[in-house]
């Protein structure tokens, strides 16, 4: 058997109790932190926190080289740790899958999504989100993908929301930041719009989330320019462009994110 399990969004608490019931009764726990990671806790709290030994597993571990997870979970009870909810990432989906084609049973144990989180703490209304993507760290000319730009422009077309993650290399501990995402997005906006002045950026009204799970998450509603230069802290951080909004949903951003009102 071979259960993927959520765990959630900050710490070692972020887990469900069905997760935690599912690790205690593995014989094997396995993880992978590469897709997503918890800011606020390590491997070893994590290990601490349950009782248990966890292999860690790098990418090509997971997607390059799955025997091993395989083989244990075909002998033992095993438990597969993903941050956030195990199905989110196409990664998991594959090694479902590839448990599947060998006969060996499979089970999910959901978490909290940095998804359901960015609507419940910024307001907005979670089913007038569009296609979500994800802004990837600047490399050769730095400039944002034309692939990034064309879904927030399709979904602003709708009046959808787009829910941008930011780039991850657990490799080198790197986390993009929500400020550098402004900073590139206003830049490229400002570019797609044809806009030499700047205004078209400057007046694109972007919320940016900062530790989403914790106890003390920090949610900025303002012009991609302001973002910019916000100090969001510590990571996970997560960046949301509003498309058009609801009367309920202008006064949650203006309430709960200090959105400047000229703006909603």
């Amino acid at each position: 058997m071979l259960t993927f399990v959520g765990l959630g969004l900050y710490d070692e608490c972020s887990i469900t109790i069905e997760g935690r019931d599912a690790i205690d009764s593995a014989d094997r726990v396995f993880a992978e932190f590469y897709t997503s990671y918890l800011a606020g806790t390590t491997v070893a709290d994590l290990e601490a926190f349950h009782d248990v030994e966890i292999e860690v597993r790098d990418r090509a571990g997971t997607e390059r080289d799955p025997v091993p997870v395989l083989d244990a979970a075909r002998e033992d009870r095993t438990a597969f740790l993903v941050g956030g909810d195990p199905m989110i990432s196409t990664t998991h989906v594959d090694l479902r899958l590839r448990a599947h084609e060998e006969r060996i049973d499979t089970r999910v144990v959901h978490g909290t999504t940095a998804q359901t989180a960015a609507s419940s703490l910024t307001g907005l209304q979670n089913y007038r989100f569009g296609k979500a993507t994800t802004l990837p760290f600047a490399y050769g000319s730095g400039g944002v993908p034309e692939s990034v730009l064309g879904v927030i422009a399709g979904n602003r077309e709708r009046g959808l929301h787009t829910l941008c993650y930011l780039d991850i290399e657990a490799e080198r501990e790197a986390y993009m930041s929500a400020a550098d995402a402004a900073s590139r997005l206003a830049d490229a906006l400002e570019d797609s719009d044809g806009n030499d002045t700047g205004d078209a950026s400057s007046e694109t009204l972007a919320v940016g989330i900062a530790r989403a799970g914790s106890s003390e998450p920090l949610v900025r509603a303002d012009r991609l320019s302001m973002l910019a230069s916000t100090d969001f802290g510590d990571p996970l951080h997560l960046l949301v462009i509003p498309g058009d909004l609801h009367h309920l949903e202008a006064e949650a951003l203006e309430t709960l994110a200090g959105a400047p009102t000229d703006l909603l």
